[in-house]
Parts: structure tokens; sequence; C-alpha cells
């Protein structure tokens, strides 16, 4: 088997830790994601992954939050028959694959160009399936997308580490550009943000975290267009099965139930999906 090399540094780097964590979790016998093409990649690349001190209580907090992204792009596409999807900052994430849109999807994938440019060895291209090599804060990508079609945007793990101001501009670009869509994204308040900031994993890489959101309404008012549409706040009992939070250890549960009990620590991180 072929291996890849790579050299990813600060931000960029934090693309390993998603894609080990998805894969460290479809390994294990009761996966929620299965996500076999997370798998084969991360055992393609050659790279000392233990520095990213990832565990089993990790991966399944990811894997949740990656479910229930997905679960959402499958609504919308069900929906919309003729629709684009646009994932933000995709890394590695094998979310396409996952989700293998059906016929008369297009799915564009925007990441950096050595980012992109592993992704192509390390993926199989497909029918209907376009990548984009562009920082996503530069608007001149914006323009290969049609402007005729119901787009779903989608950014996981990406938006924290955008500017502050970049972040209004970036999703209202987007908005002009569409006719109508869905935009869903994780988001961190103020203090979630400084919290994940000592995360062994992101300190490990050396990333530099930004951009925070304490009201999600506060998009609404910056980014003409924008609705709420859905909020769930971190290990959500509407949004997540209790039997995958029953799967990570008795410490990692009780520290949920006692966030849980607390509004401004159950609302340090969200999963947000706007419509427009």
């Amino acid at each position: 088997m072929q291996t890849e090399t790579v050299a990813l540094t600060h931000e960029k780097e934090t693309l390993l830790i998603t894609l080990w964590a998805k894969a460290g979790e479809s390994r294990l016998p009761d996966s929620l994601l299965k996500d076999r093409f997370a798998a084969e990649a991360a055992a393609r690349i050659d790279y000392d992954f233990a520095r990213l001190k990832v565990d089993r209580n990790m991966m399944i907090g990811l894997a949740m939050r990656a479910s229930t992204l997905d679960g959402w792009v499958r609504d919308f596409l069900k929906r919309h028959a003729n629709a684009i999807v646009l994932h933000l900052g995709c890394g590695l994430d094998s979310r396409v694959f996952r989700i293998d849109p059906p016929a008369g999807i297009d799915w564009y994938d925007v990441d950096y160009p050595d980012v992109i440019a592993l992704r192509q060895k390390l993926y199989p291209a497909r029918d209907g399936y376009h990548l984009i090599g562009s920082s996503v804060t530069e608007p001149g990508w914006i323009a290969e997308l049609p402007r005729d079609r119901p787009t779903m945007i989608v950014a996981e793990g990406l938006l924290l580490y955008l500017p502050e101001g970049e972040v209004p501009l970036l999703l209202e670009r987007l908005v002009r550009h569409s006719p109508a869509g869905e935009i869903v994204f994780d988001a961190y308040s103020a203090f979630g943000l400084r919290l994940i900031a000592l995360q062994p994993s992101i300190k490990a890489t050396g990333a530099v975290l930004h951009w925070a959101l304490d009201d999600p309404a506060e998009l609404e008012r910056q980014v003409p267009g924008l609705t709420l549409a859905t909020e769930l706040t971190a290990y959500d009992p509407d949004g997540y099965d209790p039997a995958q939070i029953a799967r990570m250890s008795w410490q990692a549960r009780l520290a949920i139930q006692f966030f849980s009990l607390i509004p401004p620590l159950a609302r340090l991180g969200l999963l947000l999906r706007y419509r427009f």
C-alpha cells in the first residue's frame, strides 16, 4: 500500500484530528459512522497520529457531530433533487462518500490547494464531484459555483479558525450567490473557544482559534437573509441518541450530565442550521 507523507502545520494540521477520530470510531465494533473511507485514508498517511492524543471519547464525540451534520445534508437532498452541496474546509473528510449523493447532485469540496492535492491521492474521483483548491476566505472561487440551484453549505470544524470578521463576510458572499439553501456548522461560545484551545490535540498542532458565537441570532443580524432553523447544544438529547453517549467513559458521561444542568456550560458548543 502506497503511503503519503504530510507536512501540515497549525490550522491545516487539525484536519488530521478529525480524520483520525472518524477513522478510529469507524473501527469500533459499535461504530456510528462506519466510515471505511476515513479508515483507509488514515492508514495510508505517514504521520505520527499518537501525538494528537485523540482518545475514544473524542472519537465518539466527533462521530456524533459528523453524523448530525450528515443527517441534515441527507434531509436537504431529499427535498432538493437538483441541489449542490458545498463542503467548506473539507480537509480529508469523506462526507461525500458517506452520504453517496444520487445522480443530479453536484458536490464541491473546498480547501487549500495542498489539502486538495492530498485528497486527490487518497480518495477516488466520482461523477458530480468537484474539487476547488483555495482558501475559503478568498472570494474568487465562489464564481465557479452554479448560481441557479438550491445549495447546502457544510462547514464542520472550520469557522472557529477563521478571523472573526471573515466569517460573516464569507457567509454573506455565499448567501448572495445562491438563490436559496441552508448552512450547517458547529460554533462555540467565547468560553468554549478558550476550553477547546486547551485540548491536547489542538495544542499539539499550534492552531490558533479566533471566531466565537455566543448568540446564534447575531449572525441573523450580520448576514441579511439568514434565518436560524435549528440550534442544538452539545450532546442535546433532542439531536443525539443517548445510546451514543453511553459508549463514552463514565467520566465523560458524568461531565456531560453536569454541563447539561448549567445553561452557559451546555451552550459551550452548538450545532446550527440556518436557512436563506
